[in-house]
């Protein structure tokens, strides 16, 4: 089992059990809320506070231990190299730095993108696609000047507003926020604007695609939740029937990717800045002392070689972790080991001089999105029943824009009049790359509409017998049902500033408004529209 999931299940059933005073909920969901940020040996002790024991036999639990989430695999024939598969798609991007900052004509920033597989030895895969060993990934790695963190186009997403949840409100009141993104950089709520952009487009991403605003929020990770190297990170949760999931990470990774590889492979991940103006600069460069590092810490010498050169490419981090050291002694780490430095060890040296260029090894801003989790939401966010006693009627409000099916064509009745004016719409919506599906099917129009609406068509149009007089269909709104009359012609163009094809999608209130709205009666067995139902045909119909 997973200890933080027992742990927090545990305590949604308890305060769910109605014997819990108010004045100790609080306390109990101070500690659900940390869950993952416990060490093992904390966890086995509140496990152990709160009478955990195992959900389905009741039977006492081992104390928690950490847990390789990494698959291992036998690399070559002879099967003596271990590897893992990745648990993420960014380090072929760390690994190409090179390339891409030669390709930008090496000026930062810039950003890079990809797709791909990723693997995790999940201890109990469930939910569907919530909790599985290989899921799909999207990565953006934003490499940056540190001194640098301002984003040129910062100002378009200035007032949108967040519902922030931070790591203060996490360990007090348990309250969310809602902050414009402006205010929430000015507050230092989100530690600079690259992140906090990246957090708002992503935020404009879900309501794009069809997601409930109102179930979306930003998650603050807890101090103990994050990476030594980070600098701020931060999750946008969607609310599901399983609760809060973790659906995109946002992540401020200050420089450790790139001085890693570096440090591992020789390989320059440096990029430069022209000043304007040469301005003189003070620089610090770390001078150890071989001698004792290696008698100190012998076989690990490498390691902290490695973790030295990591904390030199960091300005910052170089100058506090001096003051550290000259009060004593200071701790060196690189995310999985940590040593003990004292003043014997290491010297500073300082110097001055005259500089056109800087150098500087680029910090990255990432947001990593889990596609399955993305789609599991959205398929929850988008079903409805058009009556919540009537099972039958079921929609799938798919936004336009990601509706595999945007427009389905219909025949009011069987008549072979109907079928050439079926085909030619097939053809120009197929032209015009909407993607369309005909049902021309005996049974009426009504059930054919309920048909499409399960698969979550947004639109339909049918050819009736006004059709062979004047060219013209109606048009229907999966969501409204509401229909206007239009001609053949105007579809392609129409249907196109509907589904978003050119920028954002056009509401279907600003269309009715263009064309003569249609008289229906609709329900879950029939569907009648005919020339009579029509108020009046604009002069642009004839």
């Amino acid at each position: 089992y997973r200890a933080d999931k027992l742990l927090e299940d545990h305590i949604d059933a308890l305060l769910n059990g109605g014997t819990v005073v108010p004045t100790t909920a609080e306390e109990h969901r101070k500690v659900q809320r940390q869950a993952d940020a416990y060490s093992p040996e904390e966890l086995g002790n509140i496990l152990v506070e709160y009478a955990i024991t195992a959900p389905a036999t009741g039977n006492q639990l081992t104390a928690p231990f950490a847990f390789n989430l990494m698959f291992g695999t036998k690399i070559g024939p002879s099967g003596t190299l271990t590897g893992y598969l990745r648990p993420e798609t960014a380090q072929g991007l760390f690994v190409n730095f090179r390339r891409l900052l030669d390709y930008n004509n090496g000026r930062v920033p810039f950003a890079a993108a990809q797709i791909g597989l990723g693997f995790r030895n999940e201890i109990a895969p469930k939910n569907g696609l919530l909790r599985v060993r290989e899921f799909t990934m999207a990565e953006i790695e934003h490499f940056v000047n540190p001194a640098e963190k301002e984003h040129p186009k910062f100002a378009s997403v200035r007032n949108i507003v967040m519902k922030l949840f931070d790591r203060d409100a996490q360990l007090g009141t348990g309250r969310i926020a809602e902050l414009t993104v402006g205010a929430a950089v000015s507050a230092g709520t989100i530690a600079n604007e690259t992140l906090a952009y990246f957090m708002a487009r992503t935020q404009l991403f879900m309501v794009k695609i069809g997601m409930d605003l109102t179930k979306l929020r930003f998650r603050q990770h807890l101090a103990t939740e994050m990476a030594h190297y980070a600098a701020d990170c931060w999750d946008l949760e969607i609310f599901t029937a399983y609760g809060w999931i973790e659906c995109v990470g946002h992540a401020d990774r200050a420089c450790y990717d790139l001085a890693v590889h570096s440090a591992a492979t020789g390989v320059q991940t440096e990029a430069f800045k022209q000043l304007d103006t040469p301005v003189e600069m003070e620089s610090v460069t770390l001078l150890p002392d071989r001698k004792t590092i290696g008698l100190t810490f012998k076989k690990e010498q490498k390691a902290v070689y490695a973790a030295l050169d990591v904390l030199q490419s960091d300005d910052s981090k170089l100058r506090a972790f001096e003051a550290t050291l000259s009060t004593g002694e200071a701790v060196l780490h690189d995310g999985e080991t940590a040593w003990k430095l004292t003043p014997d060890m290491l010297a500073f040296k300082r110097s001055k001089k005259l500089v056109q260029v800087v150098k500087f090894i680029p910090s990255v801003i990432e947001p990593s999105f889990g596609i399955g989790r993305i789609l599991h939401a959205l398929l929850e966010h988008s079903f409805h029943q058009r009556d919540s006693k009537d099972e039958q009627r079921v929609v799938m409000r798919f936004a336009p824009p990601v509706a595999p099916i945007k427009c389905g064509i219909y025949n009011l009745q069987t008549n072979v009049k109907f079928m050439p004016f079926v085909a030619q719409i097939e053809k120009l919506l197929t032209d015009a790359g909407i993607t369309n599906k005909a049902d021309t099917s005996g049974q009426s129009v009504g059930k054919r509409y309920a048909r499409a609406d399960e698969l979550g068509t947004p639109f339909g149009v049918t050819v009736d017998f006004d059709t062979l007089i004047d060219h013209s269909v109606t048009l229907r709104e999966r969501d409204t049902m509401r229909q206007v009359r239009v001609k053949i012609s105007a579809l392609p163009s129409l249907l196109q500033e509907l589904c978003g094809f050119s920028d954002h999608p056009k509401p279907w209130a600003s269309i009715t408004s263009r064309f003569q709205r249609v008289c229906c009666v609709e329900g879950p067995i029939r569907h009648q529209v005919t020339s009579r139902c029509i108020f009046s045909r604009p002069a642009e119909l004839i």
